[in-house]
């Protein structure tokens, strides 16, 4: 735990503390600042006080009184839940406010982990809580120049195995040889390993024609179609490396098999591409002069272009997503479908833009780039952006 950093942040938002609070291991995010071992059970409450300045507090069960000796600052111990909320008081003491994992009206559900009864427990008390979002975006999803290498060197080799993955179709068919959504998708997995990546048992996206229309579409041994000439391709898929640290690399592709696409596919692979575009050219702007963006407005600008070129209805999601040890991170995510995400882009956060236009019963497309802003404020996307559809040879 980094608590000089802790206690900048809160002191340049101009909140009095953080309060982190767990129970049975609810709270993955209060683990991960605090670098606290989240394996470990927690039976009983615990609290941890960081004030923007002083000395935080523990406040720890008998039971489990060694709970958080591995955190600086002084100890108090409670049994009785009387006396926990007396200790909390004066732990607390002349704050006001107070940060937590929580989200007024669940508007950004990633952070919101303490429970409604505890965010009660503590506003009896006198104090006001706002969400630590802002904070945990800083301390859970901003990349340090390490993160990012390991980002970029994913991100080669994920580049690679795509393109390996597209010919592959056009080779096995080409040979007149049957090869499957499934069986592709177990290909990539195979190279995942050879090139010591991971995907953490999130498995990678293979599908055609309609079956990306489910856009979480999940080939199996049993559902799984073959390749056939004139189909329509999506492939999503998405790794790290395998050390310590490391950030993810998501991207999808589309392509088709055969001479060139039916015309309807190539239309709405058109109108997400420029949607991506517009988005990644929002941020850019953004930056560029200086002013805030927030991820509800990225989102916003991209779907302003799905909407134009008629398809609005048929784009079912959030324009992306945090990226960060975990394929989806606590960061900021590029929201005002799901959620209405108010947070900031700011330097150090990597994020996906990947519209997507789904016809059930028909067929689907999504493009996807991942976005890293440097510390210096540059809007950049590592790899290959695709530009055009993938024309696969059979």
């Amino acid at each position: 735990m980094d608590l000089a950093r802790i206690q900048a942040e809160l002191a340049r938002a101009g909140i009095d503390g953080w309060l982190f609070y767990d129970f049975h291991n609810r709270d993955a995010i209060a683990y991960h600042v605090l670098g606290l071992d989240h394996g470990k059970f927690t039976s009983r409450r615990w609290f941890y006080w960081v004030p923007a300045r002083g000395e935080p507090v523990r406040l720890v069960h008998r039971v489990e009184p060694r709970k958080l000796d591995s955190l600086p600052g002084s100890k108090r111990l409670y049994l009785g839940w009387r006396e926990l909320h007396l200790a909390l008081a004066e732990t607390l003491g002349q704050a006001r406010s107070v940060a937590m994992q929580i989200s007024p009206l669940a508007a950004i559900p990633y952070v919101s982990t303490v429970d409604a009864g505890t965010a009660d427990l503590v506003r009896s008390l006198g104090y006001d809580l706002v969400s630590s979002a802002d904070l945990v975006q800083t301390f859970e999803a901003v990349i340090d120049e390490a993160g990012y290498r390991s980002h970029v060197r994913a991100g080669e080799k994920i580049q690679a195995i795509k393109d390996g993955a597209f010919q592959r179709i056009g080779q096995e068919l080409g040979a007149g040889r049957t090869l499957t959504e499934f069986e592709l998708q177990q290909w990539i997995l195979e190279r995942f390993e050879a090139e010591g990546l991971d995907c953490l048992g999130e498995l990678p996206i293979v599908g055609v024609n309609d079956h990306p229309a489910d856009p979480h579409f999940e080939p199996t041994r049993e559902n799984a179609r073959p390749f056939k000439r004139g189909d329509s391709v999506l492939i999503d898929l998405w790794a790290k490396l395998k050390e310590p640290g490391a950030i993810f690399y998501d991207i999808t592709w589309c392509g088709f098999i055969g001479p060139g696409p039916a015309p309807r596919y190539a239309e709405i692979f058109r109108v997400a591409r420029d949607a991506r575009d517009a988005a990644l050219e929002f941020v850019r702007g953004r930056f560029a002069r200086g002013e805030p963006c927030h991820g509800y407005e990225v989102d916003d600008a991209c779907r302003r272009v799905v909407e134009q070129g008629g398809h609005g209805p048929s784009f079912i999601h959030r324009t992306g997503h945090s990226i960060g040890q975990v394929v989806h991170g606590n960061g900021v995510n590029i929201d005002n479908l799901e959620t209405k995400d108010e947070r900031r882009l700011v330097p150090g956060i990597c994020f996906s833009i990947e519209p997507g236009i789904y016809l059930p019963g028909e067929m689907a497309v999504r493009t996807e780039i991942d976005v890293f802003i440097t510390p210096a404020g540059e809007v950049t996307v590592a790899g290959a952006i695709q530009r055009e559809l993938v024309a696969i040879e059979a």
